[in-house]
């Protein structure tokens, strides 16, 4: 498993790949009920399933508007103002709004990622114009009211400061940080505290013009709605939203080439260990071979060559693993440690060994096969809740993969053959340059000088 904290920065970016094969319960994504997609004359694309099984409406809005999106020097002001649209709006107070969702039972939230930001509503289907008309409002007159923001200012630079006593997140920083040495995913999603403390409430607002806008939305309905009643309670009201014109993006990125350690001094009983290095888009073709790969490389829990290594023969770890954190532009491959100060060193010539390993002879049969099964049968998300079902489908168009996807993935990962798998652990995994980042009493584990 990952560790909490790098998991919660990686699940929705993973989404897909967990739904299709990341490993835990079993289910049937193919089973899941028909989906229409629909766009509005605005520009705003929506995906519905009926589900009649609860009186529940649920309703997933992805903006494209995550944090890769802010400008240099506002690093944070995408997560600010996902923050902000609860603090108030043209017609309403913030109390206003809390009290009238807790009233009707609905649930709103919002989670901020590094390319997009994406709006949850859960109401009852009794309930569904007042909690539609609340959840548009938010979204869409929005005051961000000055004394309001800037105690939302001081939660977020609470939450980072908090976050810096956390090994995990400290690691987890600096290896972005070092992996990336320009570019829109270097920074943190929620900023940094120097950046966030400069933040004004016109830099909020002039985010929000440029991005939060129906032709730069995905909105996913999943609920005790009919056809109809979809027509008549959602897109009647939302094809008001005015469309407008999306700033073009001009995205770049370079990455550290590597080796490169980073030494971090905390007095910790356990080392923190991330090293990797350059991933891959989420639209790249060897996606699925990487998926298989990675699988038994780090990505397979117990079935995998690094726990069996590092856990298991030698009982160095408690955590470890692997992943790609693939985005709409390329991410990291990282390979996750937590050992004790003294084995540090081991830990990380061990993992290096797997990914070297790994690259100079082709995976067994029965690991490939394994790894297959497991991929295509396994789903660590089933789609039992409309949440689930909903944020899904925001993903799936998000990426362009297409509404088949369900019933295309399984040949995409039966097709992994032994060379790709070998093919792609030597194009996409580089041990000699790799990116290594150690968290920890360094005296302890017999480090040199620290450094951030």
């Amino acid at each position: 498993m990952v560790p909490r904290n790098r998991r919660l920065c990686v699940t929705l970016v993973f989404l897909l790949g967990t739904f299709f094969g990341y490993g835990g319960h079993a289910g049937s994504v193919s089973a899941m009920p028909a989906v229409k997609r629909t766009v509005l004359p605005n520009g705003l694309v929506v995906l519905y399933s009926e589900d009649p099984s609860v009186p529940l409406v649920t309703l997933q809005l992805l903006i494209d508007a995550g944090s890769r999106r802010d400008p240099e020097g506002q690093e944070g002001v995408a997560g600010l103002t996902a923050r902000g649209l609860l603090l108030g709006t043209s017609g309403h107070k913030a109390s206003e709004i809390n009290e009238a969702l807790d009233f009707i039972g609905a649930s709103f939230g919002q989670t901020v990622d590094k390319d997009w930001v994406l709006l949850g509503l859960q109401v009852l289907k009794k309930d569904l114009n007042r909690g539609l008309g609340l959840f548009l409002e938010t979204v869409t007159e929005p005051v961000f009211p000055q004394e309001e923001l800037r105690n939302e200012v001081q939660r977020v630079v609470a939450d980072i400061r908090a976050s810096d006593e956390r090994p995990e997140a400290i690691a987890e920083r600096a290896f972005q940080r070092a992996l990336f040495v320009s570019g829109p995913y270097r920074h943190p999603v929620e900023g940094t505290e120097a950046s966030v403390l400069k933040l004004t409430r016109e830099q909020v607002q002039g985010f929000f013009q440029k991005y939060y806008h129906p032709n730069n939305a995905i909105l996913a309905v999943v609920g005790d709605l009919s056809p109809r009643e979809l027509d008549d309670h959602l897109v009647s009201r939302l094809s008001e939203w005015p469309k407008a014109g999306i700033p073009q993006e001009g995205f770049s990125e370079t990455f550290a080439e590597g080796p490169e350690t980073v030494q971090i001094q905390k007095k910790i009983s356990q080392a923190n260990i991330v090293l990797g290095n350059q991933g891959v888009s989420r639209s790249n073709p060897d996606y699925y071979s990487l998926t298989v790969m990675n699988y038994i490389l780090g990505g397979g829990g117990f079935g995998s060559r690094l726990v069996e290594s590092i856990r298991v023969k030698r009982g160095l770890a408690y955590s470890v693993g692997s992943f790609f954190e693939a985005r709409r532009h390329a991410g990291s491959f990282q390979v996750y440690l937590q050992t004790r100060n003294a084995s540090a060193q081991e830990g990380v010539s061990l993992a290096l060994r797997e990914m070297e390993r790994i690259q100079q002879a082709t995976v067994s049969s029965e690991e490939l096969e394994t790894a297959k099964k497991y991929l295509t049968g396994s789903f660590p998300l089933r789609l039992d809740t409309q949440a689930e079902r909903a944020g899904f489908l925001v993903q799936v168009e998000y990426y362009g993969l297409g509404l088949d996807y369900p019933e295309k993935y399984p040949a995409l990962i039966d097709s992994v053959t032994k060379q790709d798998v070998l093919r792609v652990a030597g194009q996409y995994l580089h041990p000699a340059k790799r990116i290594l980042v150690i968290v920890g009493d360094l005296e302890a584990s017999g480090q040199g000088d620290s450094r951030r």
